[in-house]
């Protein structure tokens, strides 16, 4: 069975490359987890990180603006004694560093979820906005530089403005407003610091926005993380503070400017090219990563399907869907139950998360064929359950082991053998914890389950509920009466193949010390399935 991984544009060689470098980055990612965990592995958690720099820079902001002296002469010198006390310059370098800290995270972000293909399909929404946050990300970081009043703020407003002298929107030149001290008004501070509070607010809009389609977002960083970047923060701040310039000279220009890489980039940029060569640049960018969702080829798997004579309504599908694809509403069919499931296809990212949650998904069932409340049409519980008791018939020797892995974590089908047999997964998540009960009492002497890394689900909330579930904390659970030593979690990046194959030999070891199978289930077998129990 062939399984495409992810998305990727272009032709084979691009592809091949663009696999090489997710390869590289899930490497990085893995090393980071050996130091930090996947808790507090930055790599992994860019976007709580995001909001976490935004809520420092607001907080530290806040302070800020306090002290700030709003005017064109008190701008300047508020600032600066802000700086020569201790706690001021703590609170500004906090305050810079966190802004730089939050442009460094979002481009990580984007290149994380580009290279992972998670900008397709349903999840184009967050992809689109993202990219739109970008300009309100920069347009608010250099805003807070012109408010210093210092060398770097008259150059930076004075390359932004020739830069928007390019446009043919304005009938005379904005650049010689800032060629002498007269036109540097109290009320064009107050202008400046306006933008300067409403620009950031407009973000955080639009960070709302980015998060609306995708459910339980993670929004706040784990503890270790929180006081790891905090930690960062205030010792950078007292290493290399950050400190103004000389005051501006508007009858000469700065001889040396030391730049903001992070965000003053354009300013040299322009320079090196022109005002019309930033536009198009800029422009471009911006409209073909909004575009690519479209501009890239791939295949759309079906969406789920939801089987009114067995949907009873409970809502578990609702509840782990990780995008919203999935509602409950009122019964219009004359069944029982509170409601009936409805899937939005245009959310629905063809997961299968929903039809492991649905109470229905039972392989104990005894009908002709299996077929559940909500499922994937493509790669049905039905076929699971076929498929499964195919690969438990074929197995020979001792012990006999089943395998669930998942499409989009490393490819678990290598490790089929003659004692173990593998069942690949849309995702982890579509596996209902009776499956494993099933496994384990129709002859598997053990059954592994592996998945994305922990943290790294694709489908974002796949292992977690997978864990959860076999925990026995989230329904549907796997029952008490299941041997837990014969069941093993192990979870596995797609480039984390090494890990799983001696995660597979442990357990393979660890299951030669218990009885086998056919002494327990000697009994069991001889017993006809229970009875079908009607949900509708």
């Amino acid at each position: 069975m062939s399984v495409d991984r992810q998305a990727a544009p272009g032709g084979a060689p691009s592809r091949t490359i663009w696999r090489a470098t997710w390869r590289a980055w899930e490497r990085a990612e893995l090393a980071f987890d050996a130091v930090f965990g996947a808790d507090g592995n930055p790599l992994r958690h860019l976007g709580a990180l995001g909001f976490l720099f935004f809520w420092v820079m607001l907080g530290t902001g806040l302070y800020l603006y306090i002290v700030f002296e709003g005017t064109a002469e008190g701008a300047y010198r508020s600032i600066d004694a802000l700086s020569a006390a201790a706690l001021g310059s703590i609170i500004r370098s906090v305050h810079r560093y966190a802004a730089d800290g939050f442009v460094v995270v979002t481009a990580l972000h984007l290149v994380r979820e580009l290279l992972a293909g998670r900008f397709t399909g349903a999840r184009w929404f967050a992809w689109v906005t993202g990219v739109v946050l970008i300009w309100f990300l920069y347009a608010s970081g250099i805003g807070g530089y012109w408010l210093v009043g210092d060398q770097l703020a008259q150059w930076s407003l004075t390359a932004t403005a020739e830069w928007f002298d390019a446009l043919p929107l304005f009938g005379l030149s904005m650049v010689r407003n800032f060629l002498s001290s007269g036109q540097m008004t109290d009320r064009f501070y107050a202008l400046l610091s306006f933008l300067h509070v409403a620009i950031p607010l407009t973000l955080l809009l639009g960070m709302w926005l980015h998060i609306q389609r995708v459910t339980r977002p993670n929004v706040t960083p784990s503890r270790a993380l929180m006081l790891g970047t905090f930690a960062t923060l205030i010792a950078l701040s007292l290493i290399k503070p950050v400190t103004s310039l000389l005051p501006p000279d508007y009858g000469a220009v700065p001889a040396t400017i030391p730049v903001d890489w992070y965000y003053l980039f354009i300013h040299p940029l322009m320079d090196a090219t022109s005002p019309a060569a930033l536009w198009t640049m800029v422009m471009l960018a911006t409209l073909v990563l909004a575009a690519l969702p479209w501009l890239v080829r791939v295949s759309h798997e079906p969406v789920a399907q939801v089987d009114p004579a067995n949907c009873n309504g409970c809502g578990r599908c609702f509840a782990d869907c990780p995008f919203g694809a999935v509602v409950v509403e009122p019964r219009t069919d004359g069944r029982r139950g509170p409601g009936l499931a409805r899937v939005l296809p245009e959310l629905c990212v063809s997961c299968g998360i929903c039809a492991g949650a649905c109470p229905s998904s039972t392989p104990f069932r005894t009908v002709a064929e299996l077929v559940t409340g909500i499922d994937m049409p493509q790669r049905s519980l039905a076929e699971m359950r076929s498929r499964m008791e195919r690969a438990l018939a074929g197995l020979e020797g001792s012990p006999r082991m089943l395998v669930f892995g998942c499409d989009r974590a490393a490819d678990a089908r290598v490790l089929e053998r003659p004692d173990t047999g593998v069942i690949s997964l849309l995702c982890t998540g579509q596996l209902p914890p009776s499956f494993i009960d099933y496994a384990l009492r129709s002859g598997a002497d053990g059954v592994l389950v592996t998945g994305c890394a922990e943290d790294g689900c694709y489908y974002r909330h796949g292992n977690t509920w997978t864990a959860q579930r076999i925990a026995g904390v989230r329904e549907p659970h796997l029952r008490v009466s299941v041997p837990r030593e014969r069941v093993r979690v192990v979870w596995a990046a797609e480039d984390d193949m090494a890990n799983l194959r001696a995660a597979v030999e442990h357990f393979r070891a660890a299951l030669t010390n218990l009885p086998p199978a056919e002494s327990r289930h000697a009994a069991r077998t001889k017993r006809p399935r229970r009875k079908e129990v009607a949900l509708g």
